[in-house]
């Protein structure tokens, strides 16, 4: 099993005084996702809960929606010139009634810490594709100061980070701001990935009365995999890209953005944020 960190050499200037010494930094390795044996996608990761991403990955593809899906995940041998095993390659096998999507060349996936898709085929394949529709699920209302707590309480659990400063994080919180789990990982939507997978191994999807907050931006996939996985708030502490607020807007999501201390910016699903009517401008 790859480290979650590992050391280098730096060289340290502060202040005109030069000196060198260690530095603790993120690992980051590539990690082959195989489905029933065959190559699916390639990711680039921080070594750890693999598995979980694995199957959190294949419920953002709509692939895996029950824990009753999955039958096991193994990691399997790698690339070496001696066949070992490097820990950077597993198959996921699904049970044997659950529809396999069409594995050819051209629908392998190579995917990275700032991936996505774009174009309204995909706003519209995720609207059809989602198992749970967030408009359907009994209503979630969370408050502004609700929201203004969780970056911290996120930022107090990430561990790693502490020791390195090079991860992204996603947390899954209750709507009454209770934190269920947390990730860490190089790349924003593996961290998002392995929430979802854990979640999906332990039998809790959907995730239908939870707030997932990620520590970056709100990308369309990152969207995406919150609507796969029935969540219906999705808060960062960053902006949203367009297609995030579209697909937000398309599947009721709730999306708030730039959320820093007291303030923040809901994008859509602003039914779901308990505001003073007086408050609202605009």
């Amino acid at each position: 099993m790859g480290r979650v960190t590992e050391r280098r050499k730096v060289i340290r200037i502060r202040d005109g005084a030069v000196s060198a010494r260690p530095d603790t930094l993120v690992a980051e390795e590539p990690l082959e996702i195989r489905l029933n044996g065959r190559p699916l996608a390639i990711t680039m990761r921080t070594p750890g809960d693999d598995f979980a991403l694995a199957a959190g990955f294949l419920v953002s593809e709509g692939v895996l929606a029950e824990q009753e899906d999955l039958r096991n995940i193994v990691y399997c041998a790698g690339a070496t010139a001696d066949g070992s095993n490097t820990y950077n390659v597993v198959d996921v096998r699904t049970a044997p009634d659950v529809p396999i999507p069409d594995i050819t060349l051209e629908r392998n996936v190579y995917t990275t810490s700032s991936c996505g898709l774009c174009g309204k085929a995909s706003l519209d394949a995720v609207r059809t594709t989602a198992r749970w529709p967030i408009a359907d699920t009994p209503p979630v209302r969370v408050t502004p100061e609700l929201l203004a707590d969780l970056p911290d309480r996120l930022r107090a659990a990430q561990r790693v980070f502490d020791r390195t400063g090079g991860l992204h994080a996603a947390a899954l919180f209750t709507e009454d701001g209770e934190l269920v789990d947390v990730r860490e990982d190089v790349g924003r939507h593996n961290a998002v990935d392995k929430l979802v997978g854990r979640a999906l191994r332990n039998g809790d999807l959907p995730l239908s009365r939870s707030v997932l907050l990620v520590s970056g931006r709100a990308s369309f996939e990152l969207a995406q995999k919150a609507v796969m996985a029935g969540i219906p708030v999705l808060a960062a502490v960053s902006a949203p890209s367009s297609l995030a607020v579209d697909l937000a807007g398309e599947t009721g999501l709730t999306l708030v953005g730039f959320l820093r201390g007291s303030s923040m910016n809901v994008y859509a699903g602003e039914d779901r944020v308990t505001l003073r009517a007086a408050a609202v401008q605009g």
